[in-house]
């Protein structure tokens, strides 16, 4: 099958799952109001459904058959050679993502597609766990087709499904957690504390941020209760499970000085495509999507309001106290995002209830508009469906990540130009010093078939994978823009070509200038640790 035709495919594939899903909302106005349990207990657990099954599997099929398109993302290039390089714990991560990625390379060496692979499955089930939320909350089947659906076409769960990333897995963990949390505050069952320890913990050898979800359930149940929960043996014994499975990453941490602080403070500070308290905001009201906004605004205001989900009420207090910690402390905007998931589950049950009650055509037809009108702009933004050589400078404007996924072996292919033009005694001693982990790691892919010698970067980890040999004095260095720093270490620095990705494509890369430096200053073991490496 060409490209043209699986393409074509897809879209067809994207055709019928509109007209499920809008065959679905439709027949919201046709699902009964929610009805409280006894005794002002919450609402009964909605009855099972194959409708999310559905959505799920097209999300998955979507992104498997896209999963090839352009090409690896900078941070999957740092995944593989950070799993080559195995440990405890990274200066900005667990060992989760890099370990799998050493395994799915190990089965299928050098393919994007099953390096992806589990990210499609892995946003399949978020897909399901929201749509497990919206019955927790009482949802009918239609309305549990619809959350599945809201999160489905999300911007959240279509990104994170498309690249293999920490924020992926980041995403199942406080989904999972959630659903643990609800059954534990639907059902009173505290043994549920376990599963939610058990999740958190293993989330953490992802990335430490699940424990700023357990500090924003613990906040949301001291404010909202039930307080009892906070001296339960089980909640205590859940804790407990969190530390023993999250200890060794921690261990790493403590024993590295927590370098997790050094690139949180770079963030803080500004050094980040994503950072910036009012851009963290804003992000709140897109990354679902715009049409999701009322949906999970009615969610919240439901879970704080509604006297039959008071028992809920410690997730929308969950969500506040989270969002306020992200922002106070200048964290990325998407930090948080998950717990919109929880949000938009909640929302959809109130929005079937919406549905169901006076000018049924017209509200029906709204959702379904609203829903169609909303979607394809996801899907062009946030996934490679359009060709890349002609991208429009607007999708890397909203989606940084796509540009970033562009050009990979031209940029080697660049480098390796700047190398076949020097002399043979200086090419014999050359290395390749790069300004951040993604174009270490694109030498790392590409470089060995175009005659290039390693790489270096002392970008975060990186900086721990190795530095260059004491002999080392010709450098080509790339990814710096000035030559100022680079002067500090050699004697002589020189423009010797430019970065061509043969595409017009605004990414970090692309255009900017190849150096060629000579006479070493000093030792690489006084200046490595000291000053070449940095955070970010």
């Amino acid at each position: 099958m060409t490209a043209a035709r699986t393409v074509g495919a897809a879209a067809g594939g994207a055709d019928r799952h509109h007209g499920y899903v809008a065959d679905s909302v439709a027949g919201l106005v046709r699902t009964p109001r929610e009805e409280p349990g006894p005794s002002g207990a919450p609402p009964t657990r909605g009855p099972r459904t194959r409708g999310p099954l559905l959505v799920a599997g097209a999300v998955v099929a979507t992104l498997l058959v896209l999963s090839g398109r352009y090409g690896y993302h900078r941070d999957e290039l740092y995944f593989l050679i950070a799993g080559r390089n195995l440990d405890w714990g990274y200066v900005d991560q667990g060992p989760l993502v890099p370990a799998l990625a050493r395994l799915v390379d190990a089965v299928a060496p050098g393919s994007l597609v099953a390096l992806r692979t589990p990210s499609a499955f892995i946003a399949g089930g978020c897909v399901l766990l929201v749509a497990a939320l919206a019955r927790e909350f009482g949802a009918q089947r239609g309305a549990q087709t619809f959350a599945a659906f809201l999160a489905g076409s999300s911007g959240l769960v279509l990104a994170g499904g498309h690249l293999l990333s920490t924020t992926t897995v980041d995403m199942l963990v406080w989904l999972a957690a959630a659903l643990c949390t609800v059954r534990l505050l639907r059902t009173g069952d505290t043994r549920w504390a376990l599963g939610i320890g058990l999740v958190l913990g293993a989330g953490m050898l992802n990335k430490l941020l699940p424990a700023l979800l357990g500090v924003g359930l613990l906040a949301g149940v001291a404010i909202a209760g039930p307080r009892r929960l906070l001296r339960d043996r089980w909640v205590l014994a859940g804790f407990g499970v969190a530390l023993l499975l999250a200890a060794p990453t921690l261990v790493w941490q403590a024993v590295h000085g927590f370098p997790q602080l050094s690139v949180a403070a770079s963030i803080s500070g500004g050094d980040s495509s994503y950072s910036g308290r009012l851009d963290a905001l804003a992000l709140q009201f897109v990354i679902i999507s715009p049409y999701a906004v009322p949906i999970w605004v009615a969610g919240l205001v439901a879970l704080l309001r509604r006297p039959h989900w008071q028992a809920y009420r410690a997730l929308a207090w969950a969500w506040l106290v989270v969002l306020g910690v992200v922002l106070v402390a200048g964290g990325k905007g998407y930090y948080d995002a998950p717990l919109l998931l929880v949000l938009t589950a909640a929302g959809a049950v109130v929005t079937a209830a919406w549905a169901d009650r006076g000018a049924r055509i017209l509200r029906r037809t709204l959702l379904v508009a609203g829903a169609l009108l909303f979607v394809a702009p996801n899907g062009v933004l946030l996934l490679p469906t359009l060709p890349a050589d002609r991208l429009p400078g607007f999708v890397v404007d909203v989606n940084y990540d796509a540009g970033e996924t562009i050009g990979w072996p031209a940029f080697a292919d660049s480098l390796a130009a700047v190398h076949q033009a020097l002399p043979a005694e200086q090419r014999q001693r050359a290395v390749i010093l790069t300004g951040n982990y993604g174009e270490a790691g694109a030498v790392a892919r590409y470089g060995p078939a175009r005659g290039l010698p390693p790489a270096y970067s002392g970008h975060n980890s990186m900086a721990d994978f190795g530095r260059p040999p004491a002999d080392a004095d010709v450098v080509i260095a790339v990814g710096w823009d000035r030559p100022d720093q680079l002067r500090r270490w050699f004697t002589d620095v020189s423009l010797a070509g430019r970065v061509d990705q043969r595409v017009e494509v605004d990414n970090d890369e692309n255009g900017g200038p190849i150096w060629l430096c000579t006479g070493l200053r000093r030792p690489w073991a006084d200046i490595w640790q000291a000053e070449v490496r940095h955070a970010g």
